[in-house]
């Protein structure tokens, strides 16, 4: 079953175009969107999640249009947006409670202690907190009510290594619980090891979709050389 479907999705800026996607994602699998600085992906992801309109194409998430029903989309996802922080007047403990409130679902607070967010940590305003610390709140908030599908743009930015693995290993829970997730990065790598499928975009286009996400060194560096 297709979780999300998108047909000729276009969003043209004054400088750049997102032209003609074409993607699809089912249940139980982890897609990447992989490509260069300036490609289009996080334009296309914040189109996904109804944070900015399309010009055109056909789009469903979840059964709903995410520009014209992004309220209830919002309540049923996670989002992990780049370079996004929690509110920097809050503690840690006071944002957390608030996105639990308002997805009225329990906070598990094993999962701060899990991404070594400790007591006195969680009770700074976020603003003391450092840019990877911020980090770990935005993935708890992600991932915390176990939703059925989940947007992660440039997940591991600012984490120290020891952290990366335990985030990459928050991924595969969700996908063995039956969850699915669209991950865009342009960390080969990271695309290597989680995605079950890599959507390739450059210059707004997308130029190549690969099924088998093996050696994507080696067609990420020929993709760019188009």
């Amino acid at each position: 079953m297709a979780l999300i479907s998108a047909s000729n999705v276009s969003k043209k800026y004054s400088d750049f175009q997102l032209k003609d996607v074409n993607f699809e994602v089912n249940e139980g699998e982890i897609v990447g969107v992989l490509g260069p600085n300036g490609a289009g992906k996080s334009t296309f992801m914040k189109i996904l999640t109804g944070q900015i309109e399309r010009d055109s194409g056909g789009l469903e998430v979840l059964d709903l249009d995410p520009q014209e029903d992004s309220v209830n989309l919002r309540a049923k996802i996670g989002v992990l947006p780049e370079r996004e922080d929690p509110p920097s007047f809050l503690t840690g403990r006071e944002y957390l409670d608030f996105v639990s409130d308002i997805r009225e679902e329990a906070m598990d607070w094993g999962f701060p202690e899990r991404m070594n967010l400790n007591d006195h940590l969680l009770d700074q305003q976020t603003r003391e907190l450092s840019k990877g610390e911020r980090q770990k709140l935005m993935v708890i908030q992600a991932f915390f009510h176990e939703p059925e599908l989940v947007f992660i743009d440039e997940p591991l930015i600012n984490l120290d290594p020891l952290i990366q693995e335990e985030v990459k290993e928050v991924f595969r829970e969700h996908k063995e619980r039956g969850g699915s997730m669209v991950l865009s990065t342009h960390l080969v790598s990271l695309a290597e090891d989680l995605c079950d499928r890599v959507l390739f975009l450059k210059d707004g286009k997308v130029i190549e979709e690969v099924m088998e996400p093996e050696n994507l060194k080696e067609q990420f560096i020929s993709s760019e050389e188009r």
